[in-house]
């Protein structure tokens, strides 16, 4: 198991290191590094292990480890000696070590139990040691593995690394760069998705639940619960546990879940706070899979609650189960062969394409019945509650393989890991559409109940990562129904091109404009359907108007706006414009106005057999609703790009750099590196800052305006004063020394109120365009890169351009013409474009360093000019931070 007997020394315990994590079968378990006081476990999980599996391992058969073995085992350094365990129901079901061996390979073993193989857990192992190993400046992994061990052979190859081996006196030796690639980032994203998919499904799909509380008082959430199962039509077993009998058709009542003899797939938790914690122990215990808890109390009441509801996910997740709450309204599904509603909200919903996610009860309460009142069908739906465990990141992967989900909506509060977020939902967005609610205010404060990260990103970086991974934006749960009404029901929109059937020329020109000014492309609009001369002669003209729009192949889209008709049967005409949709297969929607009573048509879906209509009882809201699925249509039907790696990019050079540099780093600080180190890091990038030289004493700058060479330009240090030639901070085209000199005096006199001491000067860079770019890392969003044009207005009328990385080529191309000023790097006004080929790399280079690289927690190249083809970054700054703050590493880890 390792190269040397000698002890490391102790290092401190590397905490960041631990997650949970989510097995290939949908379990949970907790992954740590090891200590000495893991002797015992270690010991236990050898000894269960087969005489072939130690053999495999030791290559010779010892039924028991030594004292002396155990010891240098658990024994290690968290740097060249590195181990990490995973523990399930207490028990360790998997050991993985790295040993360095030269400074920069280790060698590589792991012991995975007998009882837990095809489980994954060899693959989760190791990507953490690679991800431990890079940050401890290790880039290779070697082993020994015998022929006959498939498996552990398998799990490098199937990591997606490029593996070389080669047979050597009975042994395989394998080696292979653990610098992640493009293949093997896919590969573990993709193991990463079908496990928490599976554990979903797992959630979703029980065969067996469990009320734990259940109660014919009717006073009691433990009630609400089994009536809204039973009402549902739950098609699994059904049991009730509690302490008072409770006589129920299609309930089997139980005094303890230890009662029930099959295994329990869902545990709905609704008992007083007090009494939550011992439920959960018991369920874990009992072998139940999963648990909704119900009951409230948490993290919303405080620090005590936030700790209690922290142990509460440690207990649930030690025994392999996933935890949905505290604080949840419950969970659907509609599938017929499931027909589950395991909530408080007694109505069953119809079932349609619409998977539904929430977090605070009272937000579910108000998302749920957005959907009844819009009528817009489920497939399922979700509560996360405090978001505990199971989150919006989670739904999403189950969704994107479920084929009763076609549409997905999230009303987010708060973003756990939107990094995940932005990857799954890019996803997820290019083969359904994923529509997301938010306030204004998500990421900038906690909703009660909910534990995470807040943003310090600029205003519009979250709504930049929305627009970047596809999503569908809404400001209220009705404006993500009326978005979801036409997504669930109607063929998405091949384009723009709309056309608008109305039986009053007003309406029909309003709902042109309002397609005008949402950029659409009204290429027929027609006022003139004749609906006065009675109800049967107005239901034919209205189906034959818009039976001729949809065979048009001008258009793809009908918008059917009508003012009351006296007598119109509405639902016979909903119906036939419904089938008259569905037979052509073009996106129709309805809009009824000046309706009122009880026979108002309101917004809803209208759904009749096989065929089912949206309609609005506004234009406004219908256009609103159509231009932000044409949008995604749009969205969806571009170029996604590639990742352009890009050339003379030192990846090496700059991972040795850092390391370099890391001891600099203290605590949660950030460490500015100095003029020398930046360009030296830069440089590696293939990015050259302009030289200059700071100077205190006119002299120093004298002699160095002289080495540089006329004409220069004299900047004050200060950050900000040295980009204001307003304010006197920088003066340009400075010929000669004597010139130098007095501007340096004059510049002294103007700055004399600012406490100014150093000074620079640089070379003069050809005039041109100036623009800013910028990379941080966001305690929420994660890596956050913006670019805008220099100048005040960046900032006063927030003209930035965001984006998270990592890039793709069509990425970059759009950032950079993102911003409204950046139409002057195109032609403006006389000026001759630029030529933004060098931006984009440097775009791409920023991009890079910022996504593989953590520690670079701050750069920014401000300004940048662009004249002609040339590019020239005057001025850097890099700040270096902790990568263990890194909200998304290159590690599978859930989130609590």
């Amino acid at each position: 198991m390792g190269s040397t007997d000698e002890a490391p020394q102790p290092q401190a315990y590397p905490e960041y290191w631990e997650a949970d994590v989510i097995l290939r079968d949908g379990a949970t378990a907790h992954l740590r590094p090891i200590s000495p006081q893991d002797q015992d476990l270690l010991q236990q999980l050898h000894s269960s292990q087969s005489e072939d599996s130690i053999y495999l391992r030791f290559f010779s058969y010892k039924p028991k480890l030594s004292q002396r073995e155990l010891e240098r085992f658990t024994t290690v350094d968290h740097k060249d000696r590195v181990c990490f365990v995973l523990i399930l129901g207490g028990r360790m079901i998997g050991v993985g070590r790295y040993d360095r061996v030269t400074p920069r390979v280790a060698e590589v073993a792991f012991m995975i139990s007998d009882h837990h193989q095809g489980r994954g857990i060899g693959s989760i192992l190791l990507e953490h040691l690679a991800a431990a190993a890079r940050e401890n400046g290790i880039d290779r992994f070697t082993a020994e593995v015998l022929p006959e061990n498939r498996k552990m052979l398998h799990v490098f190859v199937e990591a997606g690394y490029d593996v070389s081996r080669q047979f050597e006196d009975g042994v395989v030796m394998v080696d292979f760069d653990i610098d992640p690639t493009e293949r093997s980032l896919a590969v573990m994203a993709a193991r990463e998705h079908r496990a928490e998919a599976r554990s979903l499904q797992q959630l979703l799909t029980p065969g067996t639940v469990a009320v734990v509380g259940a109660s014919a008082n009717e006073d009691h959430a433990g009630h609400h619960a089994v009536e809204a199962i039973l009402a549902g039509g739950f098609t699994g077993a059904l049991y009730g546990v509690g302490h008072s009998p409770y006589e129920r058709e299609g309930l089997t009542f139980v005094s303890s879940l230890e009662e029930i003899e099959q295994t329990v797939d869902l545990a709905v938790i609704a008992v007083p706070r007090e009494a939550v914690e011992e439920a959960v122990t018991q369920c874990g215990r009992a072998g139940v899979r999963a648990v909704v808890v119900m009951t409230g109390g948490y993290a919303e009441d405080g620090t005590a609650g936030a700790a209690d509801q922290r142990r509460l996910v440690r207990i649930a997740r030690a025994a392999g189960m996933r935890v949905v709450g505290p604080a949840s309204l419950g969970l659907m599904n509609t599938d017929p062969g499931v027909s589950l509603n395991a909530s408080v909200l007694r109505q069953m919903p119809r079932r349609g394409g619409l998977g539904l996610f929430s977090q605070s009860g009272a937000v579910g309460s108000m998302l749920y019945g957005a959907a009844m009142r819009h009528g817009v069908g489920l497939s399922s739906y979700l509560s996360a509650g405090n978001r505990a465990d199971v989150s919006g990141n989670d739904l999403m992967q189950y969704w994107e393989d479920d084929p009763a989900t076609t549409v997905c909506g999230l009303y987010l509060q708060s973003v756990g890991n939107p990094r995940k977020f932005s990857r799954i939902a890019r996803r997820l967005s290019l083969s359904k559409p994923v529509i997301v609610a938010k306030s204004e205010v998500t990421g900038l404060r906690l909703p009660p109940g909910h534990t995470g990260r807040v943003t310090q990103a600029p205003a519009g970086a979250l709504d930049a990562m929305f627009r970047q991974a596809g999503v569908i934006r809404a400001a209220t749960a009705e404006e993500l129904m009326d978005i979801a009404a036409i997504t669930e029901s109607q063929p998405l929109p091949g384009s723009a091109r709309i056309a608008v059937v109305s039986n009053a020329l007003a309406l029909a020109q309003l709902t042109e404009d309002l397609a005008l000014r949402l950029e659409l492309e009204p290429t027929a609009v027609d006022g003139t359907v004749d609906t006065t001369r009675g109800a049967a002669e107005a239901h034919d003209a209205v189906v034959a108007a818009v039976r001729a729009q949809l065979a048009s192949e001008d258009v793809d889209s009908v918008v059917l706006v009508l003012m009351p008709v006296p007598g119109l049967d509405q639902d016979a005409l909903l119906g036939a414009v419904a089938e008259e949709a569905r037979a052509a297969g073009r996106t129709t929607v309805a809009v009824f106005t000046g309706q009122h009573g009880a026979d108002a048509v309101t917004t809803s879906v209208r759904a009749e057999g096989h065929a089912a209509l949206p309609c609005f009882d506004s234009p406004g809201a219908a256009m609103h609703a159509l231009a932000r699925v044409i949008g995604y249509t749009a969205w969806r039907s571009q170029d996604q790009g590639v990742l352009v790696e890009p050339e003379e990019f030192d990846f090496d050079g700059v991972e040795k750099f850092l390391e370099r540099e890391r001891g600099k780093v203290t605590g949660d600080s950030l460490y500015e590196l100095g003029i020398a180190e930046r360009n030296e890091l830069l440089a590696l990038a293939g990015i050259r800052v302009l030289d200059a030289v700071r100077f205190h004493d006119i002299e120093e700058g004298v002699a160095a305006a002289a080495r540089l060479g006329y004409p220069v330009a004299l900047k004050t240090t200060d950050p900000f004063l040295r980009h204001r030639l307003d304010l006197g901070g920088v003066v340009l085209n400075i010929q000669d020394e004597a010139q130098l000199r007095a501007t340096m005096d004059t510049m002294r006199r103007t700055l004399s109120g600012w406490d100014v001491t150093d000074f620079e000067v640089q070379p003069m860079a050809p005039t041109g365009q100036t623009v800013v770019l910028r990379a941080a890392e966001d305690p929420l969003i994660g890596p956050v890169l913006s670019f805008g044009m220099a100048g005040d207005a960046v900032n006063l009328l927030d003209d930035w351009a965001h984006r998270v990385p990592p890039l793709t080529d069509r990425d970059i191309t759009r950032v950079v013409r993102a911003p409204k000023a950046a139409r002057k790097l195109f032609g403006y006004q006389g000026v001759a474009p630029v030529d933004t080929t060098g931006l984009e790399q440097l775009v791409n280079r920023v991009a890079f360093l910022k996504d593989r690289f953590p520690e670079i927690a701050f750069l920014e190249l401000n300004p940048v000019i662009l004249s002609g083809s040339v590019l020239t970054v005057l001025s850097a700054t890099v700040k270096l931070g902790n990568p263990g703050q890194r909200t998304d590493s290159a590690r599978r880890a859930m989130l609590g």
